[in-house]
């Protein structure tokens, strides 16, 4: 399917890796101008350098001002924001008795307050468009439960309830707000997860893919970037109009059981 965002401005947090990257690449090749957002700016710049008309900025999500200021940027840089990939995002892998309260507090605040913060500050923007699109990047783990991500899995329930209150408010002045929910994807996050789960359950890094993350999946791999990026292209084309406040499963099966 051919999606034209020629004119869209767009802007996409954690884009200097894994899903985001693999989005801001797929909007840019689409026609849309890009503001890529993360911490990491070495790498952060040296993506926006390769994508035509796009543009870096570092942002840390959990940070109000820092949010302010890729909005406003964003802003200043092309005339408005019309597209908003909330993807930053990271991960804790401990039993809840030794998780860190403050590891707590900022995982929540980088993948729930964050992305509050960033739709609040750049809807008016869609609203006066009359067009608009947020794709959260969520997690099956917004819809089920596993041991010992407690942090993670609380910001991805409470960004689930987010996506459909925004879709609700904002569904008469033409702005669409969805989730999409992948099983684990090669990126990154995932892999020092891996080493993660196998340390806390005491198994190799083998046996955490196969015996953990693929377990319950009918489609046994990891999914990969790029089709996570492809949904989120569609969601942000004028064939998806229809679809808000939804929770968009790629969970190679997980659920089906």
């Amino acid at each position: 399917m051919h999606v034209d965002l020629t004119g869209r401005r767009a802007i996409v947090t954690g884009a200097s890796s894994g899903i985001g990257r693999a989005v801001a690449e797929g909007l840019a090749a689409a026609g849309a101008r890009v503001v890529l957002a993360d911490l990491d700016a070495e790498a952060g710049e040296r993506v926006a350098r390769d994508l035509h008309g796009c543009a870096f900025q570092r942002t840390d999500v959990a940070s109000r001002d820092d949010c302010r200021r890729l909005v406003d940027r964003t802003v200043e840089l092309l005339g408005g924001v019309d597209i908003l990939v909330n993807n930053a995002g990271l991960q804790h892998v401990a039993p809840i008795e030794e998780l860190p309260e403050e590891r707590w507090e900022h995982l929540i605040r980088v993948m729930l307050i964050g992305a509050f913060l960033l739709t609040m500050y750049s809807i008016s923007h869609m609203y006066r468009g009359h067009w608009g699109r947020i794709v959260n990047i969520a997690s099956i783990h917004g819809l089920v439960a596993s041991p010992y991500k407690s942090a993670y899995i609380a910001a991805k329930h409470g960004l689930l309830g987010l996506t459909k209150t925004v879709a609700l408010e904002a569904g008469e002045k033409g702005v669409t707000v969805n989730a999409i929910c992948p099983a684990y994807v090669r990126t990154p996050v995932v892999e020092k997860q891996i080493a993660d789960q196998a340390k806390v359950h005491g198994i190799s890094e083998n046996e955490v893919i196969e015996r953990i993350m693929l377990a319950r999946a009918a489609v046994r791999r990891l999914l990969e970037p790029s089709e996570v990026a492809a949904y989120a292209l569609f969601l942000c084309s004028d064939a998806a109009s229809g679809i808000t406040g939804a929770a968009q499963l790629m969970d190679a099966g997980w659920t089906a059981r």
